[in-house]
């Protein structure tokens, strides 16, 4: 259950960096042709776009972190992986309810939960 919970953070940083892709393309192009260097100080769009996009690797990353936990059984590191990503889906669904965030609300205490050995 835990390798599947740990696969859906990295899924999900995927997922960020496509829709971003998707929803931020105008944007992203505009910085890129203008230089791509200091190009998403202004406008805000800009901003929000390099955010967005940045969030999918570092979700990818907590994602790899996790499956190789699971893959070597370091149930202190998973036990780690799912409480950050617990403590910032939390904060992520009460900022904004309808986002992503809800996944990996969802994943968290699966992977806490294996990380104290409760699951298998």
């Amino acid at each position: 259950m835990a390798n599947v919970m740990v696969w859906v953070l990295f899924i999900l940083g995927i997922g960020h960096i496509v829709y971003g892709l998707i929803a931020f393309k105008a944007p992203v192009a505009d910085a890129i042709s203008a230089g791509f260097f200091g190009q998403f100080k202004t406008p805000e769009v800009r901003r929000t776009a390099f955010w967005f996009l940045i969030f999918g690797p570092l979700l990818m990353l907590v994602g790899h972190v996790g499956i190789h936990a699971v893959a070597v059984n370091d149930l202190k590191l998973l036990k780690i992986v799912g409480i950050y990503s617990l403590i910032v889906s939390i904060i992520g669904v009460a900022a904004l309810p309808k986002s992503p965030f809800w996944g990996a609300l969802i994943a968290s205490p699966f992977i806490i939960a294996t990380g104290y050995g409760l699951l298998s």
